[in-house]
């Protein structure tokens, strides 16, 4: 019958759209069902084929579609792109090879715009024209204030030291990272070195409370040492200074005991020291010292007989020998007893050494013991900074290692979190650092 003639129905007009959509609708299930059984068949590859035409051509429709929206508005009221967009429309360029006019073209914008990209594409800074996609491992600002607040609050903090502390918060991050936050190289403290015995018996701690290391040491008083008259030094006694005796245990580094004397101890006075020491904590094989006049005599040796304890000594004037109290001292001073005003009363002279000694054994981080305390050591806890973690870090995988040392994340990712620094005992140069969540 000639297409004259063929009969319509009435009211067609009306009726014709949405045919059509229907007719496409019953188009689209009709190729999904072909293609599914295709799947199964010798012809699968042929129908993939089609069906990647098919998609290609549906998406070539979507966008001629979207840009013929934009393109009625005038090129400045049109929405901006971002930094990151931009770089992808850079690199969409170089990949197909387009000219700045094709590459104007196909994201509606000027030719000028595109070669002021082109111009800045290698700024820096949070305001540069051009960005690359935030990495995966970026840390959000926030945390980076939260370290700058951190080295403020505590200047005597190092970078290694920061990361041990966060990480025992629930933080993980890396001593580089702090650093960077920092925008300045911070020096690494000193790593402790190990035992030296000249004898050639060279002792090896086994277990926590197998090797102590006992010495001396004065700490300065207000009245100081110094005196600008011959000869040119005060005695070294009360109210000078304190003499003040230490037993730090080698494996886990922790201060078993202390002392305070107002003049340089007796060996009598060393003895019924480290008696009393022993009587609360495990008696040790081994006692290592230097060779001051307490230590290398008949009483002390005879003393160390009598409770089955062998006395080793360091080599005079040899550099490590006796470093382990060495550093603890060094610690002692500069973080404690150099930030106080040191007290002339002995009952309150140990009580500043005791609140030293119980935030040094329970709340610093030691790096020879990779960032655990000597009580978590002596006592084989779990240590805090291998607890579950925070992870401020939205996109993060959970199942990817963080800084060491490695630990699961604790609930979910981007959470966000506040610093509360507070202070062994109301000493603010003693900090106790905590993390907690925030809405």
């Amino acid at each position: 019958m000639p297409a004259a003639e063929s009969p319509l129905p009435r009211r067609w007009t009306g009726i014709v759209r949405s045919a059509v959509v229907q007719a496409i609708s019953v188009a689209s299930t009709a190729m999904s069902t072909a293609w599914g059984r295709a799947a199964s068949s010798r012809h699968r590859q042929q129908a993939e084929i089609d069906r990647l035409r098919t998609e290609l051509a549906l998406l070539s429709q979507e966008i001629e579609i979207k840009d013929a929206r934009w393109a009625k508005l005038p090129a400045r009221r049109r929405p901006f792109y971002d930094p990151i967009q931009r770089m992808r429309i850079l690199q969409l360029k170089a990949a197909h090879g387009w000219s700045v006019s094709q590459a104007a073209e196909r994201f509606l914008v000027t030719e000028e715009t595109i070669a002021s990209w082109l111009r800045r594409i290698d700024e820096e800074g949070e305001r540069a024209l051009v960005q690359t996609s935030e990495p995966v491992n970026k840390f959000p600002d926030f945390v980076a204030y939260l370290v700058r607040q951190l080295k403020l609050m505590c200047p005597a903090l190092g970078k290694v030291r920061i990361a041990q502390i966060l990480a025992r918060a629930g933080l993980h991050i890396g001593s580089t990272t702090v650093r960077r936050m920092l925008q300045r190289k911070l020096r690494p403290e000193e790593v402790e070195a190990e035992s030296d015995v000249p004898n050639g018996r060279v002792v090896t701690a086994r277990h926590p409370g197998h090797t102590w290391h006992v010495d001396l040491t004065t700490v300065p008083t207000s009245g100081g040492f110094w005196v600008p008259w011959a000869p040119f030094a005060n005695p070294q006694r009360w109210p000078f200074c304190w003499w003040v005796a230490v037993a730090i245990d080698h494996v886990s580094r922790l201060v078993v005991g202390f002392a305070v004397f107002p003049r340089c101890p007796s060996s009598f006075q060393v003895c019924s020291f480290l008696g009393r020491t022993i009587s609360k904590a495990k008696t040790p094989k081994y006692i290592i010292t230097d060779k001051g006049k307490q230590f290398f005599c008949r009483a002390f040796k005879r003393w160390c007989r009598r409770r089955k304890i062998r006395p080793r000594y360091g080599a005079v004037g040899k550099h490590g020998s006796i470093a382990i109290v060495e550093r603890f001292i060094r610690s002692m001073k500069s973080e404690g007893t150099r930030r106080i005003y040191v007290p002339l009363r002995r009952d309150a002279m140990r009580r500043e050494l005791g609140i030293y000694m119980t935030w040094y054994n329970e709340h610093r981080p030691h790096q020879s013991l990779d960032g655990c305390t000597p009580m978590e050591v002596y006592e084989s806890a779990k240590p805090a900074n291998k607890a579950a973690r925070l992870e401020p870090r939205a996109r993060w995988p959970r199942r990817r290692l963080c800084a060491a040392p490695a630990a699961r994340v604790r609930g979910k990712c981007g959470v966000k979190f506040a610093l509360v620094v507070g202070g062994a005992e109301g000493r603010r140069h003693l900090p106790v650092v905590e993390l907690k969540l925030v809405a």
